[in-house]
């Protein structure tokens, strides 16, 4: 497969992969600014998506509409939906003949969808949350039709990179904003709904719920969303399923390369299944999920020098 077409194929997942989480965020934000007004914040949402300092934060944070316009279809934000679901197409577009004509649909109606302005304006004066419900569901169908529709080939092993990648970089950076403030009191009580709404936000309130049964506790919350392996959204889990597809691309073509990323796959991933609770403890919560966050970063250098061409 040419080095295009793969880094083409990467990174419409990745902004696929990036678009799904921003949507999950900023619904199950928005529903807790209904519930508890007085504690809420969208600081959290807008300091891992948006690109904008502590005064401009605080200044857009007050108006709830507002922010889901800044991250939905302002065309100024570089982390909009509307921009990653145009920079996917792009994407994808250019590389037509390697992803199939049902994909294409659909990523081509999801990008009408977000530039309509209809959507602009039930997002002003309609009701959020169908406004939010509906793009999930595009989201949805996206990761549906490229789940029955693509061939398992090179091409779905390069777009499964893109997206392990990013889920793992997203469930890190989600816990570390969250509760990266608690790093040194792991065990600190802090309100239910608190819990909850960050374990919605990753799809994982009901999984939560089945396997601890002595309540909401960080320690639990961590392990879940970092060394579960039967958890589609942690962090293991994500770099099992991206070493899995990784090694399908083995090939003697460009084996140094091949081994080098390998290694780093391999190590990261062996750091964190070996790791527990206590040793993120000891290490503090922001300073370990900023290294996990870093060697993921490395890993993606590696795929460019190797596989994409760059330099």
């Amino acid at each position: 497969m040419l080095s295009r077409v793969a880094d083409s194929l990467y990174w419409m997942a990745r902004y696929m992969e990036r678009t799904d989480s921003v949507l999950r965020m900023l619904k199950i934000n928005y529903n807790s600014s209904q519930d508890a007004p007085q504690d809420f914040t969208w600081h959290p949402v807008l300091s891992i998506f948006a690109s904008l300092d502590d005064h401009e934060i605080d200044r857009l944070e007050d108006d709830s509409r507002k922010v889901l316009q800044f991250m939905i279809v302002d065309r100024l934000n570089p982390n909009s939906v509307f921009n990653m679901v145009t920079l996917a197409r792009e994407n994808a577009r250019s590389v037509q003949d390697h992803i199939t004509v049902e994909l294409w649909k659909c990523l081509n109606e999801f990008y009408h969808v977000v530039r309509g302005d209809r959507l602009t304006y039930a997002i002003q004066h309609g009701d959020p949350i169908t406004v939010l419900d509906t793009l999930i569901k595009e989201c949805m169908l996206y990761f549906g039709t490229t789940d029955i529709t693509m061939f398992r080939g090179e091409g779905l092993q390069f777009m499964n990179l893109g997206k392990f990648m990013e889920r793992a970089i997203q469930s890190a950076e989600i816990l570390d904003i969250k509760l990266g403030n608690l790093s040194g009191e792991v065990d600190k009580p802090t309100d239910t709904a608190y819990w909850k709404y960050l374990l919605m936000s990753i799809s994982g309130y009901s999984l939560y719920l089945k396997r601890y049964q002595s309540g909401f506790e960080a320690r639990n919350i961590v392990d879940q969303v970092l060394f579960n392996p039967d958890f589609p959204r942690s962090v293991l889990y994500s770099l099992n399923q991206l070493e899995r597809n990784f090694d399908r691309l083995r090939s003697e073509k460009n084996l140094e390369g091949f081994q080098k990323v390998q290694f780093m796959i391999g190590k990261l991933r062996s750091n964190v299944q070996y790791s527990n609770v206590q040793n993120v403890y000891d290490t503090g919560l922001h300073n370990y999920l900023k290294d996990v966050i870093d060697e993921i970063d490395e890993i993606g250098v590696g795929l460019n020098q190797h596989f994409f061409g760059y330099t």
